[in-house]
This record gives structure tokens, C-alpha cells and sequence, in this order.
């Protein structure tokens, strides 16, 4: 049966992919955007004003909230910093509320999938990290918390589920695109140590992962969106290098990160070694699941 998706944060590289595919398969797919609407399949909202129509859920099956400032595209000021964490609380205090207020207008339930990111374990080492882990300590678990716990205003009256998606693999765009860029010129050595775990994804995965929990509404609370191919960050930059036929050997140490990003190099250093458990219970299987077929698949594209 086809649905009718709204999604926020559409144009960017979730988003955009997940729009894709909905449509793809048959689904109707509703944009949320902030400026004044130019397409049929747009509608405009102010979450920083908690501003959506009351109409604007009324023959919605599901909403998909990925809406947020970039972390890792600038500097952490202080300012940015607050956007970071009062842009999430914003779009999902929102996008709960009229989930709510359907709910209570209607007595139908609509689904909300909301961002998360793993950034909720914090640094970890070498710890094993499920769902039902405990929060980290540092500013980006913070952020989580409070995300998780503005999208949770909707239980009750819908199916709530969160997505801590990880480094998403793709060709453009992500956590990975600069790494790649580094790779293709023989610069894509280890960071750091090396040895921190990153839970990676590839993008494929990452919008079939959003698409298996917007139709299984029966799955609630938080899900790890990060493939079971655990591996370690030097693991990470030699594949892709034996793939591209380039070294990768040269280190960035700490503090070199330190000086060209800030304070968000110690989350570029964080060691999470997350494993998607609930996604597995549920019966979600991935397409790349181990790093070999995962990096294939992101230089082929």
C-alpha cells in the first residue's frame, strides 16, 4: 500500500536520498521547508516559531524529521553550538506536537522516525554500545538527549522511533566526503590513534533502515542505524585506500585536527563501537554489511 510521507530536512543528504526512494517505490512525499513554497509537494513551516498548519498532517501516514544544523560543517562557537541543539529541539517540539494534536483531532495515530546520531554514547573505547546503553557525558550526548526527549512528546499518541544513524558512506556529501577527497589524493591516513571504532553506514542502507521503520510501526524507540561491520578508523582509510590504489599511511594527529576544526575533532576521535541490535531483532538486513562491500559500493557510484 502506498503512503503519504512528510519529511523535513529534504534537501539534505538523507533526506534527498530517502525523497528518492519513496517516490520511487510509489509513495507520496511531502516536503516541509522553510521558505516560501515553489513545488506542489512543498509546504511551508517556521520551527523556530513552532508554526505548522494544523492541516498540514491530515491524510499523512508518516512523518520523517531529519531537520537540524550541520555539526560538522563549521567551527564550534558558542553561537553555533546553540544552533546545533536549539535547531533540533525546535523542528522536533514541532513536528511532535502536531503528531499530537492529530492524534487528538482525528484519533489516528501518525508515525514520527526522527533523527538521532550516535553521537548520544559519547567516547567509549572499546566498549560494546546497543540501544540500551547509557548516554555519554560530552556536549553532542547532551544534544541527543534532549533531541530524543522532544521527539518523545508524541508517545501516546503515535509510534515513535529514533534513528542514531552513524558516519553515513556515500560518494558526495557526509562524514565521508572529505575523507574520500584525502583518499584520492594518497592523504587518507589514519586519524589520531586510529584505533577508535567508527560506526559506520552507507547511504543506502541508512534510507532502507528509515523506510523499514516508517512501514513496521510497530518498532519504537531508539535504533542504531549503523552496519555490523564494526571496524576501527585505520581499518576504515586502508580500504578505501587499497581500493583506490593510494597509500594510507600518513597520520593526523590530535592536536593537528584540533587546530583545523576545533572542538569537534575530539567527536571526530570519539571511539563508539555501536551495533545495530534492535534493527537486527526487527529483522532489517543490510545490503553492506561488511566494510570490503560497503566501500565498493560508495566508490562505484
Amino acid at each position: 500500500m502506498t503512503k503519504r510521507v512528510a519529511i523535513t530536512g529534504s534537501s539534505g543528504l538523507i533526506g534527498g536520498a530517502l525523497r528518492a526512494h519513496l517516490v520511487a517505490r510509489g509513495d507520496e512525499v511531502i516536503r516541509l521547508v522553510r521558505r516560501p513554497t515553489t513545488a506542489s509537494d512543498e509546504l511551508q513551516w517556521d520551527p523556530a516559531r513552532a508554526d505548522l498548519e494544523p492541516e498540514a498532517l491530515a491524510e499523512v501516514d508518516a512523518v520523517v524529521n531529519l531537520a537540524g544544523a550541520g555539526v560538522g560543517d563549521r567551527r564550534w562557537t558558542e553561537d553555533h553550538k546553540r544552533a546545533i541543539l536549539s535547531s533540533r529541539i525546535d523542528a522536533t517540539t514541532t513536528v511532535a506536537r502536531a503528531v499530537a494534536a492529530e492524534h487528538a483531532r482525528s484519533g489516528r495515530a501518525v508515525r514520527l522516525v526522527n533523527a538521532s546520531a550516535v553521537g548520544f554514547y559519547g567516547d567509549r573505547g572499546d566498549e560494546p554500545l546497543t540501544e540500551q546503553s547509557p548516554p555519554g557525558d560530552d556536549f553532542l550526548a547532551s544534544v541527543v538527549v534532549q533531541w530524543e526527549a522532544a521527539a518523545e512528546q508524541a508517545t501516546g499518541s503515535a509510534p515513535v522511533a529514533m534513528v542514531r544513524t552513524g558516519l553515513v558512506m556515500a560518494p558526495d556529501g557526509g562524514a565521508f566526503e572529505r575523507l574520500l577527497l584525502l583518499a584520492r589524493l594518497g592523504l587518507g591516513g589514519p586519524l589520531g590513534s586510529g584505533r577508535e571504532w567508527w560506526p559506520w553506514i552507507t547511504l543506502a542502507d541508512t534510507v532502507r533502515a528509515v523506510t523499514f521503520l516508517i512501514d513496521h510501526t510497530d518498532q519504537v524507540g531508539p535504533f542504531n542505524l549503523a552496519a555490523p561491520g564494526e571496524a576501527r578508523q585505520v581499518e576504515i582509510a586502508h580500504a578505501f585506500g587499497r581500493a583506490l590504489h593510494r597509500p594510507a599511511i600518513l597520520p593526523a594527529p590530535r592536536l593537528a585536527l584540533r587546530a583545523v576544526v576545533g572542538e569537534f575533532a575530539d567527536s571526530i576521535l570519539a571511539s563508539q563501537r555501536v551495533r545495530p541490535a534492535r534493527l537486527a531483532e526487527a529483522g532489517f538486513t543490510f545490503e553492506h554489511p561488511d566494510l570490503d562491500t560497503a566501500v565498493r559500493w560508495t566508490l562505484q557510484r
